[in-house]
């Protein structure tokens, strides 16, 4: 038997050669980013100088960043930083064990599950800054209290991600697990885990940002030490510049939290087609 003709015709070779890969846009996207933020800058240096808003009350871009980068040579706004990244990361750690064991365990018992829905749809809805009342009467202005309001506010979001994420878990594969002779704690983590762990990163991301939100917030009304007293501090004492540079410098800080969690969950998660699906082939 003869063997088939090879057809080299255009078609052909055509689908032979490789595909050229698509141009990647993300620094188009950093441009516009880059461009709203000169707007936005631009925007905020023209309000006080055309006087729409006296300057007193808002100052000119240029004299707020001049101060923020004054505050980077001071050790005081170090010290400040410290104590609320301090609240941040501490709090953010309790609330994401606790909602992490937690989660799981009430996750994979359908009792469970039905028995604490009430209370959890009864006590999500509260918001942390109304316990600053009871943070303070239990632990004064230390860092107990914004630490209290953190977890609060934190757990949930971890938590209820948590609750999805094991709901989510294929019961063909908890069958097939079972019918392997995969014990419950091999099923957990063979099975359950790797299902809920989109879930559960997407939770702590929220939490993060959640976590610093509060941080500010009880340094700002109860007084614990970090940048947000000294937000009030500067307000109460009439410096208005510094004031607005710190409120930059929360901003700041927020962005490098959010980068570092996307960070870590492009690590962790890049087995999974969410996130191998923004990586352009």
């Amino acid at each position: 038997m003869s063997a088939p003709a090879v057809t080299t015709d255009g078609q052909g070779a055509a689908a032979s050669r490789p595909r050229r890969r698509p141009a990647k846009k993300r620094p188009t996207k950093q441009l516009l980013g880059l461009a709203g933020i000169l707007a936005f800058l631009l925007v905020w240096e023209l309000v006080p100088r055309v006087g729409i808003v006296e300057a007193r009350f808002l100052p000119p871009a240029s004299e707020v960043i001049a101060m923020l980068f004054n505050d980077f040579g001071l050790t005081a706004f170090w010290l400040a930083v410290g104590e609320t990244m301090l609240a941040w990361f501490l709090g953010l750690l309790m609330a994401v064990v606790l909602a992490v064991v937690l989660g799981f365990i009430i996750g994979s018992s359908n009792f469970l599950r039905k028995v604490t829905n009430s209370t959890v749809e009864f006590l999500r809805p509260i918001p942390s800054v109304a316990l600053i009342p009871l943070a303070v009467l239990l632990f004064g202005v230390k860092i107990e209290s914004s630490l209290m309001l953190i977890v609060y506010a934190s757990f949930w979001q971890v938590f209820i991600q948590v609750l999805y994420g094991v709901a989510d878990v294929d019961n063909v594969a908890m069958q097939t697990a079972k019918s392997y002779g995969l014990g419950r704690f091999a099923r957990v983590r063979y099975v359950v885990f790797p299902t809920a762990l989109p879930y559960l990163m997407t939770g702590v991301r929220l939490a993060a940002a959640v976590a610093l939100i509060l941080a500010i917030t009880a340094e700002l009304v109860i007084g614990s030490p970090g940048l947000g007293r000294e937000i009030a501090l500067a307000q109460s004492g009439g410096a208005i510049s510094g004031m607005y540079a710190l409120v930059l410098a929360t901003g700041l800080i927020g962005v490098l939290i959010n980068l570092l969690m996307r960070f870590i969950e492009r690590k962790t998660l890049s087995w999974h087609s969410s996130i191998r699906s923004e990586v352009i082939v």
